[in-house]
């Protein structure tokens, strides 16, 4: 974080510069809005066909058809997950939270894409329907469904407190995707990546901007629901803080069970293509 007692002295132009504009890096006029109305047409049609329960403290990993629905739902007391998703042809093609963040912001809702990784980089899935939207930014400045966070995780619980904990939602997922794939921990780690926290309220602190979570708003029945867009894997952890809203990375939190529900529909559906750039970066 910046210094409260920086060391050298500002210039006398120093308020000058501070006030130059704010300038948005990746404005998206360009990019054609998702058609929120044909997927309301195909959810029409869709039929449940899957139910995948995420125990407490632990992960699932269930394949979506591109073209179907999926919804994680908080069946019980308030819960919050950590989403990975991966091409189910390609692992190498997974969600990239970065440049879905410089997209669209710190927290995504109805409407925003999720954005695979270099050099496919293309939407992998639509979020169709939030029950959480009404939530909006609060006094602290926090929002739900975060693409700030990374996922907690052992190696940064023996950094900080010397302990080890296997439980984190990188372990969980990294458990979760080798024994979907039947793949080695090992392997299946390389492919575990920065999250969507589902239903996880969180934000900056105004004084030294570093990362919040407070206690989740998310009630039972609430529920966040994917369009897919392309062939998916679909990884969630039931996160070992439960609401978050005390601390996470131990057995202390109250956790809760979630459950992703997918919607298929059979009829024909075009992915999005592959990026366009040629991958010559120059030469």
């Amino acid at each position: 974080m910046k210094p409260s007692h920086p060391a050298f002295t500002p210039p006398s132009d120093a308020d000058a510069r501070r006030a130059k504009s704010a300038v948005v890096c990746y404005p998206t006029t360009t990019l054609a809005p998702p058609d929120l109305g044909a997927m309301t047409a195909r959810r029409a049609g869709a039929r449940k066909t899957t139910q995948c329960i995420v125990p407490p403290r632990d992960a699932r990993c269930t394949t979506v058809p591109a073209g179907s629905f999926f919804r994680i739902t908080c069946t019980e007391g308030p819960q919050v997950g950590d989403l990975n998703l991966w091409s189910a042809a390609n692992l190498e093609e997974r969600f990239y939270s970065g440049k879905t963040r410089a997209l669209h912001g710190t927290h995504v809702s109805t409407g925003d894409r999720l954005w695979s990784s270099f050099p496919t980089m293309r939407p992998m899935a639509t979020i169709y329907e939030d029950t959480l939207d009404w939530y909006g930014w609060d006094a602290d400045g926090g929002s739900v469904h975060d693409v700030i966070g990374t996922r907690c995780d052992p190696y940064t619980g023996r950094l900080l407190s010397g302990t080890d904990y296997h439980y984190c939602c990188h372990s969980n997922l990294t458990r979760a995707l080798a024994e979907h794939n039947g793949i080695p921990l090992k392997v299946a780690e390389s492919f575990v990546h920065d999250v969507l926290n589902v239903f996880m309220c969180t934000g900056f602190t105004q004084d030294t901007h570093q990362y919040f979570m407070k206690a989740s708003p998310v009630r039972a029945g609430d529920y966040l629901e994917f369009f897919a867009e392309i062939d998916l894997i679909v990884g969630l952890s039931a996160c070992p803080g439960g609401d978050c809203g005390e601390e996470h990375t131990s057995d202390h939190a109250a956790c809760h069970p979630l459950v992703i529900d997918v919607f298929e529909n059979t009829a024909p559906f075009t992915s999005p293509a592959l990026n366009a750039y040629d991958g010559s970066n120059g030469r």
